[in-house]
């Protein structure tokens, strides 16, 4: 039975961190209309964080107030996943983009599981194998391609460099310091407090009035809001950190690679965007590199078993 739980555990975990991936790779469906409506990039930020604070607050106020108990020593956990990761890694993305362009930025942001590998074997002692190397250059040439970093020629200045490598780490940092956190607290726990923390700490640079009027121009922003906070943040997130609990985090980090290959997908069937020879072949290596993470987990595991019976 217990073989069987663990079994169901390694195929759920990978699965859950894809799903998060995918719901990621989503948030074009709801920003490009905000944007439209007259928010800028940070004000959208804090609007996504804001509303899944909220929304969780609500929801474990009355059915699992005990969750939202945490000791002072540990405040700076949340600190940590929600100052240092989410509302630093937004302000330096928001940075890049001001100083070069959406597909540098997007693809220095995808640094974020580079940094999450070397952090792993620094922090957890997990293993930098020649296998993950090899997931890594897939998924992030993949990225590469889709994005359209090479070959339009655009030119980058170190400091938006700098930018970009920043919003990469404090990407990364999410991975590392929730896992400590996770070994401390619940899942939901862990999200709920990162979201308050990431929108208070953003709400001084986003001009929180703006916000307002924005969204009491139409319903259509309101409900656009809604739909970005629920679920294309606080949902993911929800199911990467539930995911994180049962797979190493380089292995996770790796596996959100998916969310810009929906991103470009949606982008194309929904806004009409070009989809060119290039953005297929950077979704082909993004999947290929998450099969060979799965392959060597499920391969792993069977000779393990295989191992064990004898």
């Amino acid at each position: 039975m217990d073989r069987l739980k663990k079994e169901r555990r390694h195929v759920l975990a990978p699965l859950l961190v894809v799903l998060a991936g995918v719901f990621w790779g989503m948030i074009g469906l709801f920003s490009h209309p905000l944007s439209e409506s007259g928010l800028n990039a940070l004000q959208i930020a804090e609007l996504r964080c804001l509303i899944a604070a909220v929304a969780l607050m609500f929801t474990m106020l009355p059915t699992r107030r005990e969750l939202l108990k945490i000791h002072f020593r540990d405040i700076w956990l949340f600190i940590g996943t929600g100052v240092f990761s989410i509302a630093f890694f937004n302000i330096c993305y928001f940075i890049c983009i001001s100083q070069s362009t959406l597909s540098i930025a997007c693809t220095l942001l995808y640094t974020s599981p580079c940094f999450v590998m070397l952090l792993s074997c620094l922090f957890f002692h997990e293993r930098f194998t020649k296998r993950k190397m090899a997931a890594i250059f897939l998924a992030f040439s993949g990225c590469v391609l889709i994005t359209g970093a090479i070959g339009g020629g655009t030119r980058i200045t170190g400091f938006a460099l700098a930018a970009g490598l920043c919003s990469g780490f404090g990407y990364a940092l999410y991975s590392i310091i929730g896992r400590i956190a996770l070994a401390r607290y619940n899942w939901l726990t862990v999200i709920t407090y990162t979201f308050l923390t990431a929108s208070v700490s953003l709400l001084p640079f986003c001009r929180p009035l703006e916000i307002v009027r924005a969204l009491a121009a139409g319903s259509d922003a309101i409900q656009n809001g809604v739909l970005l906070g629920l679920l294309s943040t606080m949902l993911p997130f929800l199911l990467y950190t539930k995911g994180l609990e049962h797979l190493e985090t380089g292995k996770a980090a790796l596996l959100t690679f998916v969310e810009p290959m929906v991103a470009t997908i949606i982008s194309a069937a929904v806004f009409h965007e070009r989809f060119t020879l290039n953005h297929a072949a950077g979704v082909l290596l993004i999947v290929l590199s998450i099969v060979v993470i799965h392959y060597v987990r499920r391969s792993k595991n069977a000779a393990c078993d295989h191992h064990s019976s004898r």
